[in-house]
């Protein structure tokens, strides 16, 4: 009997979702199963014992991404790639929807307030105008008006800011975070909408100032359509193979506020019984076609070729 593919699973704190898609996963008897990875340091080109590993928290654990990208570089199918996480970031993100057509706010990216030590400023600093031209900023994205981190997530470091004197103490406040500042769109309606696998897309209707999941999206055809289309190409695009894209809608238009989402939330508290089931069976979809496809997180990238990456088995 053939020994089984193997799923990995690198979490946080979260409880609900990974042990359900680990017994999803084993209660499908697809030759494919799933466990907690368990690490402990890691030598160079070590030999990883999963064919897919889904990461849920290497945003916050530095040493798992390092790990991640040893495993892509194994032939791991990793979700989701390392290394376009962590190159990613909001600006980008908005730059890259608007030219693929898909609605998104005005955003205009900002020096950093501090840097670490040893910048001098009147030296290290010598391409950057000082002081901002706050009205221009201003002018571009109007009021009022979003700053939040480039490369944030989770709602944190996110502030609507209603005049110029209240952008200028929110800034100040940043440390060293790059900070963008983007349009506010004030919205309709709003939509979240959940994609797997670069092919599954679940759109739900989302409340982010309760943070609440309606059991049903109710948004009428043609604006589904849109969300759902507007959603692949972006995680197409990206390549991320788990992520949540958030939309604002005004006057039957979905704005791209958010899409750089790879630990998208899937606690069964936060999404209810019916997206949280959705969730669960089509992850595990998703890793037990991965487990047993030919696909890499290596295909990607130029230096497959230059390493010899194979498939890992």
């Amino acid at each position: 009997m053939a020994e089984s593919l193997k799923v990995g699973l690198i979490v946080g704190r979260e409880w609900s979702m990974p042990p359900a898609l680990i017994e999803e996963i084993r209660s499908r008897n697809a030759g494919v199963i799933a466990e907690f990875v368990k690490l402990g340091g890691t030598r160079m080109n070590e030999p990883v014992p999963y064919r897919v590993i889904v990461d849920r928290i290497s945003h916050e654990v530095p040493y798992y991404r390092t790990y991640l990208k040893n495993a892509a570089l194994q032939g791991v199918k990793v979700v989701n790639d390392p290394f376009m996480w962590t190159a990613d970031d909001k600006f980008f993100g908005a730059s890259l929807a608007v030219r693929m057509g898909v609605a998104s706010p005005k955003t205009l990216a900002l020096p950093n307030k501090d840097y670490v030590p040893g910048i001098v400023h009147d030296e290290s600093l010598r391409n950057l105008m000082y002081p901002l031209d706050w009205d221009w900023i201003i002018s571009y994205v109007g009021l009022p008006c979003v700053l939040k981190d480039a490369h944030g997530g989770g709602w944190k470091d996110v502030y609507v800011v209603h005049s110029k004197e209240e952008l200028l103490a929110r800034y100040n406040q940043s440390g060293r975070l790059t900070m963008i500042v983007q349009e506010f769109i004030q919205w309709d309606e709003y939509a979240r909408c959940m994609v797997l696998g670069q092919e599954r897309v679940h759109v739900m209707r989302y409340d982010p100032r309760t943070r609440y999941y309606a059991p049903e999206h109710g948004f009428s055809t043609e604006l589904y359509t849109r969300l759902l289309e507007d959603s692949l190409k972006l995680c197409r695009a990206l390549g991320y193979d788990m992520n949540t894209c958030e939309f604002a809608i005004k006057d039957g238009v979905p704005y791209a506020i958010d899409f750089m989402n790879p630990a998208p939330d899937m606690d069964i508290y936060s999404l209810g019984e019916v997206n949280f089931r959705w969730c669960v069976q089509n992850m595990a979809d998703m890793c037990i076609a991965f487990a047993k496809g030919e696909g890499m997180t290596a295909d990607r990238y130029v230096w497959r070729s230059h390493a010899k990456v194979t498939r890992n088995v």
